[in-house]
Formats: structure tokens, sequence, C-alpha cells
């Protein structure tokens, strides 16, 4: 059975003004090129991880899906209809089956409300005929579905007075209780102790199960993000340098900088070899100087060993298909063994 698309992304532009203006600098370079030229799908019911460094712009690219910041240019389609055209008033009938769970529950919730009028907010904004009963009812059965019980006596308690697990607990319930279709999941188990991490993390995934839910998980973690995805996409600086299945990315990669990333994964070797690991030279470079070419060549391992190509500082690569479901923007991706 063939899933249709519920997500598709086209050619999407998100650029924020840079508040240091150098002197003499084009025009084009006071813009942070926070997402750049990205097009992507995402089917039913599927869970898309996005992976990258610190400003590869994957918490952009999941705020501007779902409306959250404005897209500078480009078109987001979901369930068949070009939401990135609505006005204010029909993009809100439409949050309801778009939602977020944050990296920092503080973001998301309001430290003056406690668990009961947190839970309550949503449903007022997007159920406002709803009967009290019903609300109540509501409420307390996802309350119980994240673990925060009893419903009753959570339902009291205040942000400040929950640990950081029962506090991300409570705002995926806030996401949860409008019952949505797609979820951006930013780094939702980055801040939390490693010791409830799988917790959290086994309750984003039953919840995906029993909702039947499309995820777009968002992490730093390639080793996390090949556990629970369906698929990998890989960024850098704003744009996609490749996108496959999940253990395609991880033992296939086609991009040097996914091979980066895979090569740091702790393996167990039962020969005892020691994993060929890939080092990136320096840093990533800021969104308002992208470098020109390929946009990670200055600290590519593999253009180095080449000799450092023409091609490389002079051709940004394409994003080409090397299978029917995998791609990579490189230049020498059909030399990558």
């Amino acid at each position: 059975m063939i899933m249709e698309n519920l997500i598709e992304v086209k050619n999407l532009k998100v650029y924020f003004e840079s508040r240091k203006k150098q002197s003499g600098a084009k025009k084009a370079d006071s813009r942070v090129r926070a997402v750049d030229d990205v097009s992507l799908s995402i089917k039913k019911g599927e869970t898309l991880a996005i992976v990258g460094e610190s400003g590869s712009g994957k918490t952009t690219l999941g705020k501007a899906i779902i409306d959250v910041i404005p897209a500078t240019e480009g078109k987001i389609i979901y369930a068949g209809q070009d939401i990135s055209s609505f006005s204010g008033s029909e993009m809100q009938k439409k949050r309801q089956k778009l939602q977020m769970i944050f990296q920092d529950p503080y973001e998301s919730l309001d430290p003056r409300q406690n668990a009961y009028q947190a839970l309550k907010e949503p449903l007022a904004i997007h159920f406002k005929h709803m009967e009290k009963d019903e609300v109540d009812k509501r409420i307390h059965q996802y309350l119980e579905a994240v673990g925060l019980h009893p419903a009753l006596s959570m339902s009291q308690r205040y942000p400040h007075h929950m640990s950081g697990g029962q506090r991300q607990r409570l705002s995926i319930a806030a996401t949860m209780i409008l019952e949505p279709e797609f979820v951006v999941a930013d780094e939702p188990v980055s801040m939390l102790d490693v010791s409830i991490r799988a917790e959290i993390l086994e309750l984003i995934l039953d919840l995906k199960g029993d909702k039947n839910l499309t995820y777009m998980f968002i992490t730093h973690d390639l080793s996390l993000a090949w556990m629970i995805a369906d698929r990998i996409a890989v960024f850098y600086l704003g744009k996609m340098m490749e996108i496959g299945p999940a253990a395609d990315i991880v033992h296939g990669a086609l991009h040097p900088y996914s091979r980066a990333l895979a090569s740091v994964i702790p393996t167990i070797d039962s020969r005892g070899r020691d994993k060929e690991r890939y080092i990136l030279s320096g840093e990533t470079p800021s969104g308002n100087n992208v470098p020109e070419g390929c946009r990670f060549h200055s600290r590519c391992w593999l253009y180095n060993q080449k000799g450092c190509p023409g091609i490389c500082t002079e051709k940004e690569p394409e994003l080409k298909s090397y299978t029917d479901k995998h791609q990579s923007a490189c230049h020498f991706a059909e030399e990558m063994d």
C-alpha cells in the first residue's frame, strides 16, 4: 500500500535580517539564510527525522511548516491544500491539526497556569462549544495518557511544582489534546536527564501509534534519529544535504557530511576493529556568509581528500536521486563507497 503525502514543502526559504550589517556588504549578505530553497515531503503516518548541527535550520524549518514563523518564499502543502497562502483566520482553523512539541516546556507552558488551565486553554480556542464535563473528561484523559497521574491531583499542579520530565509530559499533553494529524517534535528530550529520556521517547512513539500521527522529529543526534525514524533528512547551513531511509543514511551515506555524522555513532565490532572516523575541520560558517559552490566544502574531508577540486567551490550541487528513495547533494556522491 502506497502512503499519500500529508506534508509537501516546495522551494521553501526562510530568511532573517541580520542584526550585524558590515559596511560595504552586499544586500544579500545582510540576510541570514536559515532555510534556503528546501523541498521535501512527509508521508501520512511516517516519522521523518531532521538531523544537523546547531544553526542548520532544523527548528526554523519545523516552525515555518506549521506557520509559527512566516516563510519568505515557497509553498507548504498540507493534505493537498496550499496553507502557505492562507490568511490568519484560515490558518487558525488548521492550527488544531498542526502542532509542535517544544524543546523547552517553559516555551509552551505559562508558569501562571496549572496543568488544568494549560490544557483547557487550547480546547477553549478550538472547541468553543465543548461542554464543561466533556472538557474535564478530556483533560483528565490526556493527563493519564502522558503518565501524569492521578490526573485529578496533577491537574492542580503548576509547572514549577513539577520535575523536568513531568513538565515535558504536560507539554506533550497540551499538544496532543487537540488531536492533531502532524506534529513537529523539536528535540523533545535534549533538555531532560538521561534517566528519563527513554521514557519520554517511548511516550511520544506510543502516542504516534495510538493516534495515527505523522511526525517531523528534529534532533542533532543521528543515532537517535536512526532508532525512531522511517527516513532521515540531513541538513547543513539551511540546505538539505541528503535524505533517505534511516538505515541507508547511517550505513550507506552518499554525502560526506552524513558520513561524518554516522562515523561517530558508537558500535560494537565483533572483530575488535575501530570504525573509520571522518573529521570535520573548522566551524560552521554563518548563515549570512554562506560559502560559494558547495556550502559544505570548507569543512569537507572528501574535498580535501580529492585535492580541493574547483567544482566544489564554483557550483552548488543539486539534490539528485541515486535510488528511488535516496537523494544526495554532492558532486562526488557516486564515488562514496
